[in-house]
């Protein structure tokens, strides 16, 4: 029983480790890009997963079923981007770039799923895996499109926000975490609904 618990989430946990570990990489390369060079010298512009693991977020909340994690951000600073781009439009940028990198490797996915259905290929847990895959990396494309603080949304719509608003935004960014966990946890305990497991368990849905 316990075997096949653990095995349950590896199977899902190394790809989530995987793929949060290309959104970080984004960040990091795209901040780099454009001049800041303050994540490549602390070594997060690299597709190494130590780099960008967090001990508690990363490993032991994915790992203990509890649908919340998070990867160790990335450190940028505005005032290193190149002259000609502006620290909003940088901010932007790299914010974006991260769900972009997850909506790549789904596109990935499933453009490997449409190849290996069109030459009759077998093998149906690869199929599934890639299914999954997929549907993860759209799961964490829209969830950090949300315009909830930290994540990468709420920095899209700080960098678009117009001066008359940015105090009633400000005191909206107060509450970013407890939002953040409300909306995550609260399905769960009211009604035992666990969103990446739902997500997962839906591969048919996703496949060409």
């Amino acid at each position: 029983m316990w075997q096949d618990l653990i095995i349950e989430r590896l199977i899902w946990w190394i790809p989530l480790v995987l793929s949060i570990t290309v959104h970080e990489w984004a960040h990091a390369a795209s901040a780099s890009w454009l001049g800041d060079d303050t994540a490549r010298l602390l070594g997060r512009n690299t597709l190494n997963p130590l780099a960008h693991i967090d001990p508690v977020g990363t490993v032991l909340l994915p790992l203990l079923g509890i649908p919340f994690g998070w990867a160790e951000p990335v450190p940028i600073n505005p005032i290193r981007f190149r002259r000609n781009v502006s620290m909003k439009l940088g901010v932007l940028i790299v914010a974006i770039a991260g769900p972009i990198s997850n909506f790549c490797l789904a596109g990935l996915c499933w453009l490997l799923l449409k190849l290996l259905v069109a030459a009759q290929f077998g093998d149906a847990e690869i199929l599934e895996g890639l299914s999954n895959v997929m549907a993860l990396n759209l799961l964490l494309a829209f969830f950090n499109l949300l315009p909830i603080p930290p994540l990468d949304g709420s920095r899209v719509v700080d960098s678009l926000m117009p001066a008359g608003w940015r105090p009633l935004w400000n005191s909206f960014s107060r509450f970013g975490y407890v939002l953040l966990l409300a909306l995550i946890l609260i399905p769960q305990f009211v009604t035992d609904f666990n969103l990446i497991h739902w997500f997962l368990q839906t591969p048919s849905s996703h496949r060409p």
